[in-house]
């Protein structure tokens, strides 16, 4: 069995004084991919060498801002950061291991005014899928991370005020090509596994730091692990870990057998 566990820290060295490090003990997975680091590993001061062998840095080359990191007790045959697009960001690493491939990614948000979202929907979302299309072609596929998208109406607690309607060209992480293009990985084959195992139930995996959201449960799912078909009867457990605090997002869960 091999457990899996996302989560976009919103900064690692804040989220590790706010208890990370025994959240990470007590759940103990066997590989955790980290989004938005916001910082350079010699500006971390880690905690997990002893339990993680293999520590591998994507941070971006702007201080204080995006980066991935993967932390594995399972040795990867190679790491390659990046696809070809925004890699100065660091949003993107790929580890290749025996049996598939992992792919940790913090997807772009489309900004307040959307500006982003073009840049999104014609070049990254394509880019990234065609990154997965490549790696599948030779052994499957796990991808995981906040992809910036609540992509079905179950997924967002207020859907009706943040679609693209006639006279609204949406909320950021919930218009209609940001779905599109979500949806796009699931109709080559991908497996959304949350929603996989639970087609009706209602978690959410970010809140926002206004108005109180988090504890009024006003979220929005935006963090996915999607599996290649290949893997779907391997599918053990697949949560959403809510009750976990520390940063605006919250850490998601894959088990495989």
């Amino acid at each position: 069995m091999v457990k899996l566990i996302s989560w976009n820290v919103n900064g690692i060295r804040a989220v590790i004084k706010k208890g990370f490090v025994k959240f990470v003990e007590k759940e103990d997975p066997d590989i955790l991919c980290l989004q938005e680091i916001k910082a350079h590993p010699e500006q971390v001061d880690m905690e997990l060498a002893d339990d993680f062998a293999h520590h591998f840095w994507n941070p971006a080359e702007r201080k204080g801002y995006a980066g991935t990191a993967t932390f594995s007790k399972i040795k990867p045959i190679s790491i390659q950061n990046g696809i070809g697009i925004l890699d100065e960001e660091g949003r993107v690493q790929t580890l290749e291991f025996e049996s598939f491939y992992l792919v940790n990614v913090y997807t772009p948000n489309s900004k307040g005014d959307l500006s982003r979202l073009n840049f999104r929907y014609n070049e990254w979302d394509i880019a990234f899928k065609k990154h997965l299309k490549k790696l599948e072609k030779d052994k499957p596929v796990i991808f995981c991370g906040d992809l910036n998208v609540a992509h079905h109406e179950i997924d967002i607690a207020r859907p009706d005020s943040n679609k693209t309607t006639a006279t609204n060209p949406g909320s950021p992480g919930f218009t209609d090509k940001e779905r599109e293009r979500f949806q796009d990985l699931l109709d080559i084959g991908f497996i959304d596994t949350f929603r996989h195992s639970h087609p009706d139930k209602v978690k959410y995996s970010w809140w926002s730091y206004r108005m109180n959201a988090r504890a009024r449960n006003v979220g929005w799912r935006l963090d996915y692990f999607g599996i290649s078909p290949e893997l779907r009867k391997k599918i053990k457990k697949t949560d959403i870990l809510n009750d976990v605090h520390g940063s605006d997002h919250c850490p998601v869960l894959l088990e495989l057998s």
